[in-house]
């Protein structure tokens, strides 16, 4: 009796495990990695690089004629830099936003038209004596547009705008924005 319930543990076990590989290879398959890198300006001439990671795990919806919606999660880490600071002129950034695009569902390029809130994290709140932002925890709106591109759309292309304040938070909360265009190459 004992070894038919071992055999019958055994037997569901390798099932359970058989379909977890399966469902994990089927989303393996359709999800889409890629790597941004970004460039832009912001307040208080401060220059931002920024370096992103982004995954399309393929969740579109609402078909609208030729264009959806799809649902793009990115993880981002970002310097900073002006030359106004008295205190820290290079400040790190690192976070995540999901993005919701409009896209274009077919053809050689495919505009698209993009929004999304995220949350970062700042190496340092304080710029200067005269400036911060008073906590080191910050929520991130963001709206763009650009296209895909490319014989398998593996290249995105677009420009940002990019609002950057702890919400209220905690007081002063002068916030910050940010101009930028980034490319992408997805795998």
């Amino acid at each position: 009796m004992n070894n038919k319930k071992n055999a019958l543990r055994g037997l569901a076990l390798k099932g359970a495990c058989a379909a977890v590989l399966v469902g994990v290879s089927g989303l393996a398959t359709a999800d889409q990695f890629g790597i941004q890198f970004a460039v832009g300006t912001g307040d208080h001439h401060f220059k931002k690089y920024d370096l992103g990671f982004v995954w399309d795990p393929n969740l579109t919806w609402w078909q609208i004629g030729d264009w959806h919606f799809a649902l793009i999660g990115e993880a981002h880490a970002a310097w900073w830099h002006t030359d106004e600071a008295d205190i820290h002129k290079n400040i790190g950034e690192f976070g995540v936003t999901p993005i919701i695009r409009f896209i274009k569902g077919t053809g050689a390029i495919r505009p698209f038209i993009e929004a999304g809130a995220g949350v970062r994290l700042l190496t340092s709140p304080t710029v200067s004596s005269d400036y911060t932002y008073s906590t080191a925890f910050q929520f991130t709106p963001v709206v763009g547009a650009g296209v895909q591109f490319g014989t398998h759309q593996q290249y995105q292309a677009g420009y940002r705008f990019q609002h950057i304040s702890n919400g209220g938070i905690k007081e002063p909360n002068p916030g910050i924005n940010f101009h930028q265009l980034y490319l992408q190459y997805n795998f």
